[in-house]
């Protein structure tokens, strides 16, 4: 194997990392991240969103040395001039920072959500996916930031140095699911953590309150933690809007969105994954496909939808304009305007 082949299989293995002989080394150890008690999703040692996960280290490798019909990313993609948010918007102001990353600005308040700044999502700076456009907004045009929304442990959405800089800037309050706040606080001791279950409701000011859900996905920092930190979705409500925002997700049989639109619907948007999908035999379990995210926003009773994770970091096969047309061609067979579900780029932006 060649050094390129090499370093191609060791990228994406540290992101992906999972089951295995990995997995059974630590099958007794403690959870290094959360001690708590036992629940319907937590086990004492590991959580679940109860499913059967059957895809390991082995079925990486398969992925990563197998024929695979990759279409690689181009070095650059151009995306639409930087964004310049204001200090602060008292309705609603969303805009794109590239892949998973957003600045929510609700109610007077900054928010970021899964920011990823980095120019890799990698535990390494030297290998890994490589970004092909700058973030939505510059770091130094951002606004102070009052909340960090982190949805779970991947590099490309919690990126440690990332952090590091808005802590060091604006030591906002960084709220994300169980587990997580070890390993932020590993490298940011005195940064303003909160770590919170599903079904938790927050308050951050008397306008604005936001709600931990359940999602169909897992977590993984390397290759002895697989699921030892929670995951989740937010819901985000103030001033009559409700939003919907998934970091990650699979489809399964869909029956978890019903049952969240059921419960919490109808949303005014749903922001929703539709990238990182192929080959489906490995990504289907934990990572939609357009077609899949149509039905989840038809599921949540959402009048519209914002595509994202896509578009900045190539993490699996399908091509760069992949997801946009998959999309495209899902709304047409549900009979949907394509005004109803964005795909969205860097700086790009939506407004209530």
């Amino acid at each position: 194997m060649n050094r390129r082949k090499l370093l191609s299989v060791l990228g994406p293995a540290a992101l992906f990392a999972s089951a295995g002989t990995a997995w059974a080394a630590v099958s007794r150890s403690r959870n290094p991240y959360y001690q708590g008690p036992v629940s319907d999703h937590f086990d004492g040692l590991a959580f679940s969103d109860g499913r059967t996960a059957s895809k390991g280290l082995l079925d990486v490798l398969r992925w990563q040395t197998g024929k695979r019909e990759r279409e690689a990313f181009p070095v650059s993609y151009p995306a639409p001039p930087q964004d310049k948010p204001p200090a602060s918007v008292e309705g609603v102001r969303i805009v794109h920072l590239g892949h998973a990353s957003f600045l929510y600005q609700m109610a007077g308040l900054n928010l970021l959500v899964d920011p990823v700044l980095s120019e890799r999502a990698s535990p390494f700076t030297f290998i890994g996916p490589r970004r092909v456009n700058p973030p939505g907004v510059a770091f130094d045009d951002l606004p102070v930031i009052d909340a960090v929304l982190v949805t779970h442990n991947h590099y490309d959405h919690l990126d440690i140095e990332t952090l590091a800089r808005i802590h060091r800037r604006d030591r906002p309050r960084m709220i994300m699911p169980l587990g997580n706040d070890t390993i932020v606080k590993a490298r940011i001791p005195d940064a303003r953590t909160e770590a919170h279950d599903w079904s938790d409701k927050l308050a951050l000011s008397d306008a604005l309150t936001i709600t931990l859900t359940p999602t169909y996905h897992w977590s993984a920092r390397g290759a002895f933690d697989r699921r030892m930190a929670l995951w989740c979705s937010f819901i985000l409500e103030a001033g009559g809007i409700k939003i919907f925002h998934v970091g990650d997700t699979g489809f399964h049989d869909g029956s978890l969105y019903e049952r969240l639109g059921r419960e919490h619907g109808p949303f005014n948007l749903a922001v929703l994954p539709i990238g990182a999908y192929e080959p489906r035999w490995f990504m289907a379990e934990n990572h939609m496909n357009p077609e899949e995210a149509v039905k989840v926003m038809l599921a949540l009773r959402a009048e519209q939808a914002l595509g994202h994770h896509w578009g900045t970091f190539q993490l699996t096969d399908e091509g760069i304009e992949r997801p946009p047309e998959a999309l495209k061609t899902a709304l047409a067979a549900a009979g949907l305007a394509e005004e109803r579900f964005r795909p969205m780029r860097p700086g790009l932006s939506w407004t209530a």
